[in-house]
């Protein structure tokens, strides 16, 4: 199996996604091939990962994912490469409260199944020696998780580096590199995270960059000297969601972006054939599909641009007739009535599903959710469980008066009730699939 390791942190905002993409495009830029993983639930970061080492991306969620799906995902990712970098979530140890289907979600479980080392990016802002006291709070709080070495972000002198990477090198732990205080290597976001790959101007010149910066302030020989193999299985690769049908045609543009590359990746090895349509275009779906998707993205920006799209408003309402739709988040808000943008504008959706939704008072809704379907879709049989994650800051206005997609649970087995709707083909939720529950 490749060589890996993880890119970790204390918390959020520490510079996790910097130091992960400087070290794929270094990396590369040395000649190795590298490959890229990230922990837990996220769109956007697989999306640069991939611009940075030319290869997919694949997310590797253990609350969501049975040990499965976990190990050949993670196999998957290591072929024909020299080594893989793992970008965690959030802080090192966060996870959720509800054990999930191989652990909580937090990056530490991965590290200790995989037994990657971890590269901490500590933000020495405001702190010297004191740093240390936190590297060894990290280094000491979960046995089988392993503390491989350090890189310093928000370094202001060299006095700085020497007082905060000495007190941790007495620990035995190395400082990998030590990066300085600077706006110039800071990617745009937006209100789900950094704009996307796609969208990001003159990313490969933004990445080349960033991988020059690393390259001259981090150890890189050392970085790859520290990647081990996974101890974990290798795993069996089945579809994590049975494909829609054998020809699946998928809403992809800059309205639509947020499918997860490990269930295209596992349809297409089951022998379905992947198609896409871009709504924006005012495409209608290909000809001869068995099933559409419309994934998640950011439709609230171009909600007048999909009001106006008469090809693809009618050739989805047609499809739906008689073959079935399922519409995901960004989708799930175009399959209804209105979309009220951010400045307080409606805008007519396809009207296939009751729900109207607005952006014009933004509310956060987040975390893992447990769905189990209420009625036969193309997501599978009554009752089938499914795994995944609600991100959205949308907030629906009237739901509509078809029947509920699914029944809900949080993280912790709270009940959330009813979400989503089903009317005749057509279906769609706020919720992204990650995988079948494993468990049922």
């Amino acid at each position: 199996m490749s060589r890996g390791l993880i890119v970790g942190a204390p918390a959020s905002g520490t510079g996790k996604t910097t130091v992960t993409l400087g070290l794929l495009a270094a990396l590369r830029a040395r000649g190795l091939r590298v490959g890229a993983v990230k922990a837990g639930p996220d769109y956007i970061d697989p999306a640069f990962h991939q611009a940075a080492t030319g290869r997919p991306s694949f997310n590797l969620d253990n609350w969501a994912m049975g040990p499965d799906l976990l190990d050949s995902l993670a196999h998957r990712a290591g072929q024909d490469t020299d080594l893989i970098v793992c970008e965690a979530l959030m802080g090192l140890f966060d996870g959720v409260a509800g054990v999930g289907a191989t652990g909580t979600g937090a990056t530490s479980e991965l590290a200790a199944r995989t037994g990657w080392p971890v590269i901490l990016v500590v933000n020495a802002k405001g702190q010297s020696q004191s740093a240390a006291a936190l590297v060894k709070g990290f280094a000491t709080y979960q046995e089988g998780v392993r503390i491989g070495g350090v890189i310093l972000n928000n370094v202001g002198s060299p006095r700085h580096k020497a007082l905060a990477g000495g007190a941790i090198e007495a620990l035995g732990i190395p400082v990998l590199g030590a990066l300085p205080r600077t706006p110039d290597v800071i990617l745009p976001e937006r209100h789900l995270g950094l704009i996307q790959a796609e969208e990001t101007e003159g990313l490969a010149e933004r990445l080349e960059a960033l991988g020059r910066f690393i390259a001259q302030h981090v150890d890189l020989d050392a970085v790859a000297a520290l990647a081990t193999p996974s101890k974990a299985p290798a795993g069996v690769f089945a579809p994590a969601l049975p494909p829609f049908g054998q020809r699946i045609a998928i809403a992809r543009d800059a309205a639509f972006t947020f499918t997860y590359p490990h269930l295209l990746e596992s349809w297409r090895a089951a022998g379905a054939e992947v198609v896409t349509f871009s709504p924006l275009a005012d495409e209608a779906p290909p000809a001869g599909g068995d099933a559409v998707y419309l994934p998640g993205g950011y439709p609230e920006l171009h909600a007048g641009r999909l009001a106006a799209a008469a090809t693809f408003r009618d050739g989805l309402r047609r499809f739906a007739e008689t073959r079935p739709v399922y519409g995901e988040c960004g989708g799930y808000m175009v399959l209804g009535e209105t979309l009220e943008d951010a400045e307080g504008t409606t805008h007519a959706m396809l009207g296939l599903l009751g729900v109207r939704t607005s952006f014009a008072k933004r509310k956060l809704h987040l975390g893992y959710r447990r769905a189990v379907l209420l009625g036969d879709t193309v997501l599978g049989r009554m009752g089938t469980a499914l795994r995944g994650h609600e991100f959205h800051y949308a907030s629906v206005l009237t739901r509509g008066e078809e029947d509920p997609l699914f029944a809900a649970t949080a993280a912790d087995g709270s009940d959330l009730g009813p979400l989503g709707g089903r009317r005749g083909l057509v279906s769609g939720s706020f919720f992204h699939v990650i995988a079948t529950d494993t468990a049922e």
